[in-house]
């Protein structure tokens, strides 16, 4: 008898455990699920009141994005942020994505202070990110400008040859649905594309002189599509003054009045509700810890799905 009741006693000993085990599983799942959930409402718990300098990065392929308009206005309609870094590593992307982007922060711009800060590359539709701020600081080594445009499409009419595939068309007017991949561009169909190319290289070119207060000759030196390093590109205009993300930040509190030695606090888009393969692949990077490589798939998946878009192109490919 004696051992059937240290027997129960244990067992009931080992229930109470277990109950206390399973309610602290149950407890920090609950919590996992809220700080996942706050995560992806884009809450900011208490970093959202701290006075502070928003910085909002700017990094591979630029498209449009509802996403980034609904950042720009949270940053600007926060009391708590004080001016604006915008760190800029891109090579561009298209011409309407990047005047989008232009677009929504000059709108910021009538809120908050803003600075551009290039911490790799700014070319090309990442350019005209960088020219929305009112001053531009860039590392000695980025690379900057390739004002320019760019239309690319393939010509697959050799390859169909040598497989015996013709393409029929039946068409309402000759520049319907051209360039083709099917056949050489006709010279109407060149020239109609050259057209707008030109339009769009126009724009580009006065939205650069226009807010880096240049000259036709000074514009002329810098808008043949090359990239400039930061050093080169003080003396043309295309930036400020070169150096880190301090200097940025020193000429917002220097140049715009903002409090001295504010924390410097990351603002992000609100998660994507699309799931494709490269997101899901960037989820179980960044599961596992490995957040560089889930920030390139964030990457490529916004640049697959840029590019599934077409249009014209604002972007720098060496």
């Amino acid at each position: 008898m004696a051992i059937d009741a240290e027997l129960l006693l244990d067992r009931r000993a080992l229930r109470r455990k277990l109950s206390v085990w399973r309610a602290i599983g149950v407890g920090a799942l609950i919590v996992a699920a809220g700080a996942v959930g706050w995560r992806a409402a884009g809450g900011r718990g208490l970093s959202a009141v701290t006075p502070q300098i928003a910085r909002i990065s700017i990094d591979g392929f630029i498209a449009g994005s509802e996403k980034t308009r609904e950042l720009m206005k949270r940053v600007g309609d926060s009391s708590a942020v004080s001016g604006v870094v915008v760190s800029i590593n891109s090579p561009g992307g298209t011409t309407t994505g990047s005047e989008e982007l232009f677009r929504n922060l000059r709108q910021l711009a009538e809120k908050k202070p803003i600075v551009a800060f290039v911490d790799g590359t700014a070319a090309s539709g990442a350019y005209i990110t960088a020219i929305a701020a009112d001053h531009i600081v860039a590392r000695e080594t980025a690379l900057v400008g390739s004002i320019g445009v760019l239309f690319q499409y393939p010509d697959l009419s050799g390859l169909l040859d040598k497989a015996g595939v013709k393409v029929e068309e039946v068409k309402s007017s000759p520049l319907k649905a051209e360039p083709s991949g099917f056949h050489p561009t006709p010279p109407e169909a060149r020239a109609a594309l050259q057209a707008i190319v030109g339009d769009t290289f126009g724009w580009f070119k006065d939205l650069v002189a226009d807010r880096r207060k240049m000259n036709p000759d000074q514009i002329k030196a810098v808008a043949d599509g090359r990239v400039f390093s930061g050093r080169q590109s003080v003396p043309l205009g295309l930036i400020d003054e070169t150096g880190s993300e301090r200097q940025a930040i020193a000429w917002l509190e220097r140049e715009k009045g903002v409090p001295k030695d504010l924390p410097v606090r990351d603002w992000k888009p609100r998660s994507d509700n699309r799931f494709g393969l490269f997101s899901a692949a960037a989820v179980g990077a960044g599961l596992l810890g490995y957040d560089d490589l889930a920030a390139r798939l964030r990457r490529a998946s916004a640049e697959t799905a840029s590019l599934s878009e077409g249009g014209l192109l604002a972007v720098w490919r060496p």
